[in-house]
């Protein structure tokens, strides 16, 4: 049974930072690229991020250069680095295997990122 559990949001300033958590059980965590995405009302279902299982890795324009993604293979637990929120950061953050992103296979409960003075 795959399972993902992020964590790690909140509310925050713009301008601030948070850093999420996904903790993976119930595969073989290092083998697997892996994703951040996130959904709002207003821009929908957006890919953020990828890292691949070299540790590779690739961000949406939106995001180049203010969050960085990284993962723990020790730890089962793959992260994302959010530097100089925007209030467009708004959204719920899910992570998942890239390979089941579009069969919206196997994804988080996600964590609530909300950006707001």
């Amino acid at each position: 049974e795959v399972q993902l559990v992020e964590s790690g949001g909140g509310l925050v300033q713009p301008g601030g930072s948070l850093r999420l958590s996904c903790v993976a059980s119930g595969f073989t965590f290092s083998t697997y690229d892996m994703i951040w995405v996130r959904q709002s009302p207003r821009k929908g279902l957006e890919w953020i991020s990828t890292i691949d299982s070299r540790g590779g890795t690739a961000y949406a324009d939106s995001v180049k250069g203010r969050f960085t993604i990284s993962r723990d293979n020790a730890k089962s637990t793959l992260y994302l680095q959010m530097n100089n929120l925007e209030p467009g950061d708004t959204g719920v953050y899910r992570c998942a295997r890239d390979m089941d992103y579009r069969p919206r296979k196997n994804w988080g409960q996600g964590t609530q990122v909300t950006v707001s003075s």
